[in-house]
């Protein structure tokens, strides 16, 4: 199983998405094993952002993300990264199919209601980043052979 960051930013929080997007990863058979919710300070946002810091719009994304607090969560399931990037859609709201996340919920390119990990290296680190080892859980999902055939898990 895989597991993977996601981050419902504060535009999610501010307009009442949370526990509809939540929603759509437990209906998809996702497994939640990290919750949390917290404001993102200057050096989570220097290393989360690291590669958007030269960028001239890296002030107004910093100011954005520190505007409410965000809220963070670890899924896990099989091939997780995959499943939650297609389900929240590219990263420009505008630009991302209806039916995904952000082709529902967004017109902007950074106001775009959430992050996901892109990969399984990028999960990891996020994860580490973000949640201790003991805020993440193992428990055994009572749905999983509704979810996944016998050969997938």
């Amino acid at each position: 199983m895989e597991r993977t960051l996601v981050i419902f930013k504060p535009d999610s929080l501010n307009r009442g998405l949370v526990g509809e997007i939540l929603h759509r990863f437990e209906r998809k058979g996702l497994k939640l094993v990290g919750l949390k919710m917290m404001h993102l300070n200057d050096d989570l946002i220097g290393e989360h952002y690291f590669h958007l810091k030269d960028k001239p719009f890296f002030p107004h994304l910093k100011r954005f993300m520190q505007s409410a607090p965000s809220v963070l969560l670890v899924i896990e399931g099989v091939n997780a990264i995959t499943v939650v990037r297609n389900l929240v859609g590219v990263t420009k709201g505008y630009e991302a199919e209806a039916g995904t996340i952000r082709g529902d919920y967004s017109l902007s390119g950074q106001c775009n209601v959430v992050h996901a990990s892109d990969s399984q290296v990028s999960s990891d680190i996020e994860i580490a980043r973000f949640f201790k080892d003991e805020e993440l859980f193992s428990y055994d999902k009572i749905d999983l052979d509704f979810v996944y055939s016998v050969d997938e898990i």
